[in-house]
Order: structure tokens, then C-alpha cells, then sequence
């Protein structure tokens, strides 16, 4: 039986819906010939990782934009419903789950992105905590291989044991990514605090939806 404490790490929600057909399909699929849990959540987190293209140009910041079935209905998403996804997977499966917040200062985006947002800070850059072993550890499935390899960037890889957050330096060694500070780990997404703060620091953010990620990653990247 589950821990207590546990009870809400493990519970599908309106937004990490880990009861949604969709879900379970993918998370099945992802964890099949795992022989323990360990095996489960790494196989996880390579197949949000790697399955879905980070675009955060495209933000639905509705409840159901952030939610884990709609990246996989769109086969994309940014690094907030990308950990979602991988907190709502692991749930489907059995692995409690949590989804994690920090503010975090990105050396590397590109420049009409940082017109639009008129900083290097990404508020409620989002990530996943899952409960392996009798301890929490994080895992960042935001940037998928291909990303990685374009802008020289070191990928996110998980074993389980260990944390896996932001490198500091790209492949280079040139600054990459700073954590400011983290903000928690929640059983459900703090979706009005999300909503307050993008308003408050990206009030122009929504005009990258008149843009393509792609085009500008492969102009910048040439």
C-alpha cells in the first residue's frame, strides 16, 4: 500500500491526468520489458525526453494546454508540460510522482525569444520528482537529443540515482544554465501562481505563437 504521504504523488488530477487513455497507452509502451521500477522511470524519462520536440514558443497555459494527454496529442511541448508528462506517466505505471519548479537564468535561447520574454530568466522552469528507492529525485526531460545536438548542448541523462537538472556549461564550456532558486515540488501544478507570475514578467510573451521554434533554432544554429 502506498505511504500517506505518498497518496497525492500517485493520484491522477486535472492536469497531470495519469488516468487518461492516452497516458497509460504511452507509459505502457514506454516501460514494456522493465524488470523494476528503476528501469521504468529511466525508460520514462528518454521517451518524454526524446518522443516529444521542445517548442516553447507554443504556449497553451490553459489547464488543459499544460495537461500530459496534450503533449501527446501535439508531440510537443516546453519544459513545463514536458515534466508533467513524466509525472503523469510515471503515475500511470505506479512510480509516485511529483512535478518541480525552480527560476533558473538560460545563457542559451534565441534572440526573439529573449525580445519576448525582455529577460534570461525563466520563471517556473519546470521539472519532474519521482520517488525511487524511498527518496525523491529529479529528472529534466525538456530538451530533447536533437535540440541538444544543434545548439551544442551537454543532454540530460538519468539513471535513477541521480539528480538530473540543467548543466551549468554547454559542450564548449560556455555558460549554459544558472538556477536562481526552486520554488517546490507539488503533487498538482500550481496553475493561478503559473499564470501570475508569466503575467507579471512576460507580458508580450504570447506574440511567439506568430513564430516558429524551429525556423529560429535553425537560423541561429547554422
Amino acid at each position: 500500500m502506498t505511504e500517506p504521504s505518498l497518496t497525492g504523488a500517485v493520484t491522477p488530477t486535472s492536469i497531470i491526468d495519469s488516468d487518461h487513455t492516452a497516458v497509460i497507452s504511452f507509459a505502457t509502451t514506454a516501460v514494456a520489458g522493465c524488470q523494476d521500477e528503476m528501469a521504468r522511470a529511466v525508460a520514462l524519462h528518454y521517451a518524454v525526453r526524446d518522443g516529444f520536440r521542445y517548442d516553447p514558443y507554443r504556449l497553451d497555459l490553459s489547464a488543459s494546454g499544460l495537461s500530459a494527454s496534450q503533449v501527446i496529442a501535439t508531440g510537443y511541448g516546453w519544459c513545463v508540460p514536458k515534466a508533467i508528462l513524466l509525472a503523469a506517466a510515471a503515475r500511470a505505471v505506479g512510480i509516485p510522482a511529483r512535478v518541480g519548479f525552480a527560476d533558473v537564468r538560460n545563457h542559451l535561447s534565441t534572440a526573439r525569444l529573449r525580445e519576448m520574454m525582455g529577460t534570461d530568466v525563466f520563471y517556473y522552469h519546470g521539472y519532474t520528482a519521482l520517488y525511487l528507492k524511498g527518496r525523491w529525485v529529479k529528472a529534466t526531460p525538456a530538451f530533447n537529443i536533437e535540440l541538444c545536438k544543434k545548439f551544442g548542448l551537454l543532454p540530460l541523462d538519468f539513471d535513477g540515482a541521480a539528480d538530473s537538472i540543467y548543466h551549468p556549461f554547454d559542450a564548449a564550456g560556455q555558460r549554459h544554465m544558472e538556477y536562481v532558486g526552486f520554488r517546490g515540488e507539488f503533487d498538482e501544478v500550481p496553475h493561478q501562481d503559473i499564470l501570475r507570475i508569466f503575467a507579471e514578467h512576460y507580458p508580450h510573451i504570447a506574440r511567439l505563437d506568430e513564430a516558429s521554434w524551429e525556423r529560429d533554432v535553425a537560423a541561429e544554429t547554422r
